[in-house]
């Protein structure tokens, strides 16, 4: 029945809900105080001047509106990828393969928001390319893609079927 069908994904829909829900809540984290995360950044930006330019502040703040909107977009495309896995003619443990792996796509928001938590003390360039940023990024983008990629390799060529 459904619910077997939704057991098979279950994991990777979890993870797209998370990456909804990070989404959601920075958005209404933002309309609640947007003013604290304004004030951490120039706080970081003062403590840290020779690390900074005169467009530091602006650009940081841009990297917490990015993790919220990267996370809402990939969650929302995400949703539909899982159900559609969901209902493929993938093998089983495929399915659920694919589905964790389109879920691992919000690692990609977590990358923005560890360069918004890390540049205002070390800087816009090596927040860019802190380890902690490249994990998410990497893992977050390498996981969506191969996640749709077997989910393609599925319906548009047949691979992967069922037996």
């Amino acid at each position: 029945m459904m619910y077997e069908e939704i057991k098979t994904v279950r994991i990777g829909l979890f993870l797209v809900i998370l990456t909804l829900l990070f989404g959601l809540g920075l958005g209404v984290s933002f309309g609640v105080n947007e003013d604290s995360f304004k004030s951490y950044i120039t706080t970081g930006v003062n403590a840290h001047p020779d690390v900074h330019d005169s467009k530091s502040e602006d650009k940081i703040w841009r990297y917490a509106q990015r993790a919220h909107f990267h996370a809402t977009g990939i969650a929302a495309f995400s949703i539909g990828l899982v159900i559609l896995t969901m209902f493929s003619s993938l093998r089983t443990k495929l399915k659920s393969i694919a589905a964790i792996l389109i879920g691992l796509g919000g690692g990609y928001p977590l990358s923005w928001l560890s360069m918004f938590i890390l540049a205002p003390s070390i800087g816009r360039e090596a927040a860019h390319h802190h380890i902690m940023t490249e994990i998410f990024t990497y893992t977050g983008v390498l996981g969506l893609l191969a996640g749709i990629g077997l989910l393609s390799a599925n319906l548009f060529l047949g691979r992967y079927q069922q037996d």
